[in-house]
C-alpha cells in the first residue's frame, strides 16, 4: 500500500552528507537538496559536468535566504537537542556494559528531553521542579482567596467595635503577613 501524499521533496542535511553523488542521485529521483558544502578549496569539474551542476544548484540554494532558514531550524530543532544530550546529559561518556545498555540510557535520555519540551510548551515551564514552585505559587494564591473574606470581616470588625488609637494596626498586621507564614 503506497502512502498518499507527494513523498519526499526536499532534504536538509549538514555537510557530512555532502558529496558529488548524493547531490546527483537526490536530483535523479526528483528531491531539492539544502546540504552545507564542506571547505574543499577549488574544484577540479573536468570529467563530472551533472556532479558540477548538482553542486552549484545546491549551493545557491543553501544561499538563499529559504535555504538559510531551514539550515537554522535543522540546527535549532536537530542539533541543539542531540548536543544536550551528549553534553550536558553526559552521555559523551557512558560506563554501561553493552550496546543495549546504552541504546536503553539513550532512549531514556531522549524521552526526557521530549517531554521536557512538551512541558514548555503545554505549561511554560520544562522541568518538574520548576512546574513544583509554580504549583506551591498557585495554591498559596487560592488559600489567599480563601481567607481573604473572613480576614477581612475580622478588620471590619474590630475597626467598628474596638474603640481604641490603632484602629488599622490589624490591617497593617495583615498587609506586612508574608503569604506562606500560615498554612492553609
Amino acid at each position: 500500500m503506497v502512502p498518499e501524499g507527494e513523498g519526499l521533496n526536499e532534504v536538509v542535511a549538514d555537510k557530512g552528507y555532502h558529496s558529488n553523488q548524493e547531490l546527483v542521485d537526490l536530483e535523479a529521483v526528483g528531491v531539492r537538496s539544502y546540504i552545507s558544502e564542506p571547505d574543499r578549496g577549488r574544484r577540479n569539474w573536468k570529467d563530472h559536468p551533472e556532479a558540477r551542476d548538482a553542486v552549484y544548484r545546491n549551493r545557491r540554494r543553501i544561499r538563499g535566504a529559504r535555504g538559510k532558514r531551514l539550515l537554522r531550524q535543522r540546527g535549532e530543532r536537530l542539533e541543539r537537542p542531540f548536543a544536550h544530550l551528549y553534553e550536558t546529559g553526559r552521555m559523551r561518556r557512558v560506563y554501561l556494559r553493552g550496546h543495549t545498555n546504552i541504546l536503553k540510557r539513550v532512549l531514556l535520555h531522549a524521552a526526557a528531553l521530549n517531554l521536557g519540551l512538551l512541558m514548555r510548551t503545554l505549561c511554560g515551564v520544562g522541568t518538574p521542579r520548576s512546574l513544583q514552585g509554580r504549583v506551591a505559587a498557585l495554591l498559596c494564591c487560592v488559600g489567599s482567596l480563601i481567607r481573604l473574606p473572613e480576614t477581612l470581616w475580622d478588620v471590619i470588625w474590630t475597626m467598628y467595635h474596638r474603640r481604641d488609637s490603632a484602629p488599622y494596626s490589624r490591617i497593617a498586621r495583615f498587609i506586612r503577613r508574608p503569604c506562606l507564614s500560615k498554612p492553609f
